[in-house]
Parts: structure tokens; C-alpha cells; sequence
């Protein structure tokens, strides 16, 4: 089979976990990385071990040798970067949220459908084995009659105010922070595992943080470096928000999102309530999945190939009481691209559990109702999302 080039813009926190599922694929060429100097990418392509290192990201999408190229640049990149890798008609693997608003990730939609290219959205939560559990109890019935979506994303790497990122500064992360950066992917979580589609919203922002200190360069995600003189920098974006949702079926729902909130690292919850049962998954033991039920004893079902059904069993990869993790997950929606991109990269082709710039645009536009439902003085505001296909 023939190898496929790879390569990688933007060598921030998430592309080594990018580079690290690639590698696993076995059957890709990480050709070279873009950074945003000649110096920074040399220097990243050493710490990665790739070959070749570009200090002008239109040189990595000119490179012959690379078919596919991941896009894990700043937000206010995201949109001239893949626009720039659709013109030249190869395969894109873009970091969320797609773009800064709505306009910006239809147009890349429509571009990247138009391209016949693969296009894919990292909403990695859709790898995990039990979350295609879930999907597949709701989609066969065994949770019929969806009333109730709720739960949250918590994280504490911002809640030192020395904690200076790009994700605060407007012009480069948007006008967005939590909902953007992680509610993204907990409204994605939702519809995907419900099967339903968030109608309207009611959202309550706020700053908890107004005022970071900035040692005059972007902390990466998670990162302890905090040295430096610092200077005050106003912050406008929210750093926690909790949203009312309301559901196309009739069915109602609830989150919260935060990055302030000491002792959450990575604390993804989702739970799905229906007329026969309830089910929860959380990010942080994510090897198992709560069965509610109001007739009979509650359940806990563990991560095994021999109780999994669907997509949940392609992609549980270990025996039973063997861990898989956040990094396995993430893999598997690689994988699953890669495996899109060699078959012709067809829509119909798709694997279901793939997430596509349309999910990625459909995502921009739940955030943006958000944005404009608390901005109103918090009232409810449908959602605004343009099907493909019609105009």
C-alpha cells in the first residue's frame, strides 16, 4: 500500500498528540512542520524528529511529498490556513473550533466539499469506545424517548491569573474562550451520542478572571511556565458559562463549562436521560459507563470487546481491564481519516463516527447562539445553521 506525506502547521500543545497517533497509523510519513519562524519550526521539528521544517506555512502545503496536512494553529489561523491547503486540493485535518465565527466555517465547508477533499474536525471525544456505546444503546432504542441532555467540561489550567494564553486575546482566539475551546466539544458529545440537534440556547457568561499577566509570550494548554516581568492584560472572553438547551425532539437540556476551577483537569461529563434508562460517561474514567434504571439495580458497564457493539467494538482495541485512554481515542478518529482520505475521501464513504467541517461549522453556530443569547441579556436564541446544499 502506498505511504501517505504528512505534514503538520502549527506545533503548539496538541500536535504532538497529533504526530504520536500518526505514528501509530503505521502506514504515514510525517514529512515536515510549519511553525511561525524558520528558528521555532526547526526547533520543534527536532524535539518531534521530523526531517523537514518550514517557516512559512505555504511552503509545507507546496511541499509535493504531502497529502495531507493538520492544521493546529491559533483560532484566527485556522481560516487562511485551510483555505490556503483547499486551494492546493489536499486532505486537511483542522483542530476545533474550525473557525472564529459561523461565516468563516461555512465557507470553509462549502470550499472543502467543493475540493473533494477529506476534511476533518478533532471532536476526539467521539473515539472513545464507551461514548460509541452510548450512541449505539440510544440509536437501537434502548434509550428510547431522549427527555433530558446535561452535564459539563471543567478545567483549572487558567485559574492562575499568570496564566497568559492566546485563547484570551480576542483577535486571536476569538470572541469566545471555554465555550469555544471546550464546550465545542461537549455540545458535539451531546448531539452525537443523542442523535438529536440543539434547537436554541440560553446562555449566563462571565469572567471569573478579567485581569491575566502576560510574561509577553502565549502560555501553551497546561503548561506550568509562568516566569518572567509580566504585564496586566484585560480579558473580555469567558473563562466559565452555564447554557439552557433545548432540543429539535422537544427534549431539554443543561451545561456548564470552566477553565478556573481547581482540581478539574479534564473533567468531561455526559449524561443522557430517557423513559427507560439513563446513561453517563465521564472523560476521567472513561473505561466505563453508568446504566441508570428506575425498575431495576443500576449498572456499570466496563470497556470490553466482549460486551461492546457497533463502532464501540472497532474501536476497543485492549481486553477487558485493560485501560485505554484520551491519546487511544484520539487515535481512532486519526485513524478513522486516514482511513476516509485512502478510500477517496467520499461523503458516503464516511465513517459514522468521523467528524467533518460540517459538524465543525454546525459547532461555530451553537457557539455563536450563545454568545448572542448572553450578550442579549440572557434570552433564548435559535441556533442559525445552513444544511448542505442549500443556500
Amino acid at each position: 500500500m502506498k505511504r501517505i506525506g504528512m505534514g503538520l502547521i502549527g506545533p503548539g500543545f496538541v500536535a504532538a498528540h497529533h504526530i504520536d497517533a500518526v505514528r501509530r497509523l503505521g502506514d504515514v510519513d510525517i514529512v515536515a512542520i510549519a511553525g511561525s519562524s524558520q528558528a521555532s519550526a526547526e526547533r520543534k521539528a527536532r524535539e518531534y524528529k521530523v526531517d523537514r521544517a518550514y517557516g512559512d506555512f505555504n511552503a509545507l502545503i507546496a511541499d509535493p511529498d504531502i497529502q495531507v496536512i493538520h492544521n493546529t494553529t491559533p483560532n484566527y489561523m485556522h481560516f487562511p490556513v485551510v483555505m490556503a491547503i483547499l486551494a492546493a486540493g489536499k486532505h486537511v485535518i483542522s483542530d476545533k473550533p474550525l473557525a472564529l465565527n459561523p461565516e468563516q466555517a461555512l465557507a470553509m465547508r462549502d470550499a472543502a466539499i467543493a475540493a473533494g477533499v477529506g476534511h476533518v474536525v478533532t471532536f476526539n471525544y467521539r473515539g472513545n469506545p464507551l461514548v460509541q456505546q452510548a450512541r449505539e444503546m440510544v440509536a437501537q432504542g434502548a434509550a428510547r424517548g431522549v427527555n433530558f441532555v446535561h452535564g459539563y467540561y471543567l478545567q483549572d489550567w487558567m485559574t492562575d491569573p499568570n496564566v497568559y494564553s492566546w485563547r484570551s486575546d480576542a483577535a486571536k482566539g476569538g470572541a469566545t474562550s471555554a465555550l469555544g475551546d471546550i464546550g465545542s466539544h461537549w455540545c458535539d458529545l451531546a448531539e452525537h451520542v443523542s442523535g438529536l440537534k440543539i434547537d436554541s440556547v440560553l446562555a449566563d457568561i462571565t469572567t471569573v478572571i478579567p485581569v491575566r499577566y502576560s510574561a509577553g509570550a502565549s502560555a501553551e494548554a497546561f503548561s506550568k511556565e509562568n516566569k518572567g516581568e509580566r504585564t496586566p492584560v484585560k480579558v473580555t472572553s469567558e473563562d466559565l458559562a452555564s447554557v439552557l438547551l433545548r432540543f429539535d425532539s422537544g427534549a431539554k437540556g443543561s451545561f456548564s463549562v470552566g477553565q478556573v476551577l481547581p482540581g478539574h483537569k479534564n473533567d468531561v461529563e455526559l449524561e443522557i436521560n430517557s423513559s427507560k434508562l439513563s446513561l453517563k460517561w465521564r472523560q476521567e474514567q472513561q473505561n466505563e459507563l453508568w446504566i441508570g434504571r428506575h425498575d431495576q439495580p443500576n449498572g456499570l458497564m466496563m470497556k470490553d470487546p466482549g460486551l461492546v457493539s457497533g463502532e464501540a467494538l472497532r474501536y476497543t482495541h485492549l481486553p477487558g481491564g485493560h485501560q485505554e485512554s484520551w491519546a487511544d481515542a484520539f487515535t481512532n478518529i486519526i485513524r478513522d481519516g486516514y482511513a476516509w482520505i485512502r478510500n477517496g475521501a467520499a461523503m458516503k464513504d464516511k465513517p459514522a463516527p468521523l467528524p467533518t467541517f460540517d459538524d465543525g461549522y454546525r459547532s461555530t453556530c451553537i457557539i455563536d447562539a450563545m454568545l448572542k443569547s448572553a450578550h442579549a441579556g440572557g434570552v433564548w436564541q435559535r441556533v442559525h445553521y445552513m444544511p448542505v446544499g442549500k443556500k
